[in-house]
């Protein structure tokens, strides 16, 4: 995009190098000042796929409308048709902001009388700057920059450059809302941003979640055998696995009363999908006798009807009925990790641009907490193309912010500034989107943590995750997190524990012992922090945080030759680590943890 075709009539008074000769003129690169517009149409792939007829007769007469009467209206020029967008120049950024109010309020008027997901609606980048050019061509980082401020704009929205904004007069060209420094695709240095106009926040459409999360059915379990009096069990065992299942917040489960139609028919994994949207299907059956109970489970995955996993189980009647039996946990902990297993897999081994949106936010996250670096840096890309491909959705750029600080706990990183302007730019634009949800404030707080250790303000978003969900575990863990950094242990244990009892069976219960370790660490409980670190080692390896625990609690124990093995270890992933180097990036740094923690280690062998 760095090279783009503008006008057909080039500037007065100047003259080419080869007059005279056939073709194009050839002219001299010169710099000029100038305003360069992108104006992209929001989610026209996700148009086209719904009715590609209709969606591009629409998109064509807004482009043919806006470049033949809106654009030259306001003392533009079209530069260049880019098949959903278009590329414009002007002269003065007011005549660029007075253009994108009249084509947004163009595409109000033709989407008025349609459905929210059928509407037509552009974003508008604005950059003013000196353009490279020779006539024929508009070249370079300024071309680049208004391109890239597009993809910063929600839908009916406009984002300019500081360089634009300056030119501008807040009230007399609209309302201006500074956006801060935002890191923009390919562009090396954070940008400043600014949104223009009355902010139009447009919901994001009523399925957006749902193609964002694996959906989950789980049809109630037929009996094959028992008395009559039994055939509320199959119900009971479907009950209690959808209510489990539902407090994954990166899962959707079809409520049971949906899912009991289908109850002993016979299966069709395409019909459970069309009906239900359906992912993955969930299915069983049980044979009673007296008090013994064998359920026969099958997840099976809907895209291509195989079947992902299956056990058999044997339980207790009585047990099942009195919530004193390990059977629902038993095959919500199995199915959960077949699913997560199943899209890890689907992302690490496909090109990105054939999964389905479920898999990408699934599969980046199996991906980013393997901390394994290919399989890291991947998890990245899904989170981006996912963000491509629904811009108006929170969670890819929640996760793609927390991304920054698994970066920086596993010391891949060279610069702890750029790591926590970039995941602060991220979670900033999750908050823009959704300023309530739960996840998205969560990863605020262990950006402020970690990142820029600012732990009023990461206390401050932790407690507005749980005003808006008392069970989120994932805030409980880092809140009590934090309260371990500052060295108040014993409220970081019962933080934390609580944490774990909201989510027993999470998929990645090794990030939560590994958490949980370090809050036995700073109430200088040594022995139970290495139980919990390593029972975390046992899920993943190499999760840094994890062996720094270990190293110090065997410090502080005198267990040298433990804690220098450790140290190893650490060295091996990070060999880069230093004592100076961990004070100085640590989450504790100004508390007396911080110092203790350092010492410790240093003990340990870690090179000062």
């Amino acid at each position: 995009m760095a090279i783009v075709v503008t006008r057909l009539t080039p500037p007065m008074g100047i003259e080419g190098d080869n007059e005279g000769t056939d073709g194009p003129t050839q002219s001299a690169l010169y710099y000029t000042a100038r305003t360069v517009v992108f104006a992209d149409i929001v989610e026209s792939v996700r148009l086209m796929q719904r009715d590609e007829l209709t969606a591009a007769r629409r998109m064509r007469a807004l482009l043919l409308e806006a470049a033949e009467e809106i654009v030259p209206r306001n003392q533009g020029h079209l530069l260049q048709r880019l098949g959903d967008g278009l590329m414009l120049d002007f002269s003065h950024p007011r005549d660029a902001a007075a253009c994108a109010r009249a084509l947004h309020r163009r595409c109000a008027d033709l989407s008025a009388d349609l459905q929210p997901d059928d509407r037509v609606l552009l974003r508008i980048g604005i950059h003013a700057a000196d353009i490279l050019t020779d006539d024929v061509a508009f070249y370079g980082h300024g071309v680049n920059v208004a391109a890239r401020l597009a993809a910063l704009a929600g839908p009916g929205e406009t984002v300019v450059s500081a360089a634009a904004r300056d030119a501008l007069t807040a009230g007399l060209d609209g309302d201006i809302e500074d956006l801060g420094s935002c890191h923009l695709k390919n562009i090396a240095n954070p940008v400043r941003a600014y949104r223009l106009g009355p902010r139009n926040v447009i919901a994001p459409l009523p399925d957006d979640r749902m193609r964002l999360h694996p959906t989950l059915a789980v049809v109630p379990f037929a009996m094959r055998a028992g008395s009559r009096e039994l055939l509320p069990v199959g119900e009971i065992i479907a009950d209690e696995v959808i209510t489990a299942l539902s407090q994954a917040p990166e899962l959707r489960v079809v409520s049971r009363l949906s899912t009991t139609a289908f109850r002993g028919r016979r299966l069709k994994l395409e019909d459970v999908r069309a009906h239900l949207g359906a992912t993955y299907v969930l299915s069983g059956g049980y044979r009673a006798a007296d008090d013994a109970l064998v359920v026969n489970v099958e997840l099976a995955d809907t895209r291509n009807s195989e079947v992902m996993w299956a056990k058999s189980f044997r339980a207790r009647v009585s047990g099942l009925l009195a919530q004193d039996d390990d059977l629902v946990n038993s095959i919500v902990a199995g199915a959960s990790q077949a699913i997560m297993s199943n899209e890890i897999a689907r992302t690490a081994t496909r090109a990105l641009p054939t999964l389905d949106a479920g898999t990408l936010l699934l599969g980046g996250i199996g991906l980013m907490h393997r901390t394994d670096r290919r399989d890291f840096d991947k998890s990245r890309r899904a989170f981006e193309h996912l963000i491509e491909r629904y811009p108006r959705y929170a969670a890819p750029y929640a996760y793609l912010a927390e991304w920054h600080v698994f970066r920086v706990a596993q010391g891949w990183f060279d610069s702890l500034e750029h790591e926590a302007a970039a995941a602060l730019d991220r979670v900033n634009r999750a908050l823009d989107l959704d300023a309530e949800d739960s996840l998205a404030l969560t990863v605020n707080g262990m950006v402020h943590t970690n990142l820029l250790r600012k732990h009023d303000v990461a206390k401050h978003s932790y407690d507005l995750a749980l005003q808006r969900n008392p069970n989120a575990g994932l805030a409980w863990l880092h809140r009590g997190t934090l309260w371990a950094f500052q060295g108040r242990g014993r409220e970081a244990m019962e933080e934390t524990e609580r944490a774990v009892s909201l989510s027993p069976l999470d998929p990645w219960r090794y990030y939560y012992d590994s958490l949980s370790a370090t809050a036995a660490l700073s109430a200088r409980e040594y022995e139970l922090a290495i139980t919990l670190a390593r029972r975390s080692l046992r899920a993943n390896r190499t999760h840094a945080s994890t062996l720094r625990v270990i190293a110090i609690a065997s410090s502080e124990l005198g267990r040298m030759d433990e804690a220098r093995d450790t140290v190893a270890e650490l060295r091996a992933l990070d060999p880069s680590l230093t004592v100076s180097g961990y004070l100085a990036r640590s989450p504790a740094r100004g508390f007396e943890t911080s110092r203790v923690w350092a010492e410790a280690l240093r003990r340990a062998k870690l090179p000062a």
